[in-house]
């Protein structure tokens, strides 16, 4: 378990960014990111001037890692956006941030997104009164997410508990009650709202070459 915390916190400090990848951990003084504010390794300042090219690959990677999206999956959220009116960029983050899993644990039902990711793949969360399977799914303005059976609802409750110990801030475009369990998307987020400090543009540089 200590092995794979501490190669999951060196690639949170590799992308120098929070990625909450190991939930609570990185709201507390014990993350990586907060300790050590410069690149895993033994000589970390002797890699050369990364170029522009690797500086928007590593935008690209940043999002991949911070979403738990997959090569491919990010391929079709791509040009999905590219089609989309508007900002390329912004589309494609806000397509990201309305993943299901990314929303239960902005809501506080997960305390990371493998975590979430699981609860949505048993088949322990319902969207709209329906059970889903797919954290992929968008979520859309009004819709209704509550936990299933009273396992997955007491896991959920410990977790809200333990989110609110840490004084975490509830985004603005969603609402929680808290028991029974149920959250409420009462808008689409906008772009300052996005999880993670991303420079989309770059991305979108990357793959229009």
């Amino acid at each position: 378990m200590g092995r794979h915390t501490d190669s999951v916190c060196k690639l949170c400090r590799r992308e120098g960014v929070k990625l909450f990848l190991k939930g609570t951990r990185c709201h507390t003084p014990k993350c990586a990111v907060s300790k050590r504010e410069y690149p895993p390794g033994m000589h970390p300042w002797r890699r050369g001037k990364p170029s522009a090219y690797g500086i928007q690959l590593r935008e690209k990677q940043k999002l991949k890692r911070a979403y738990g999206i997959w090569e491919r999956q990010f391929r079709r959220f791509f040009d999905v956006a590219s089609h989309t009116k508007g900002n390329t960029g912004e589309a494609l983050l806000l397509t990201a941030e309305r993943r299901l899993d990314n929303v239960l644990t902005l809501i506080g039902f997960a305390m990371s997104r493998p975590q979430a990711r699981q609860l949505i793949v048993h088949g322990h969360i319902s969207v709209n009164g329906r059970r889903t399977t797919v954290p992929s799914l968008p979520v859309r303005d009004k819709m209704v997410i509550k936990p299933i059976g009273e396992t997955a609802t007491k896991h959920v409750r410990e977790n809200i508990e333990q989110v609110k110990a840490l004084s975490y801030r509830l985004p603005e475009w969603l609402t929680l009650k808290e028991d029974p369990p149920e959250a409420v998307v009462e808008r689409l987020p906008r772009r300052e709202e996005v999880s993670f400090e991303i420079q989309e543009q770059l991305i979108v540089e990357l793959l229009s070459k």
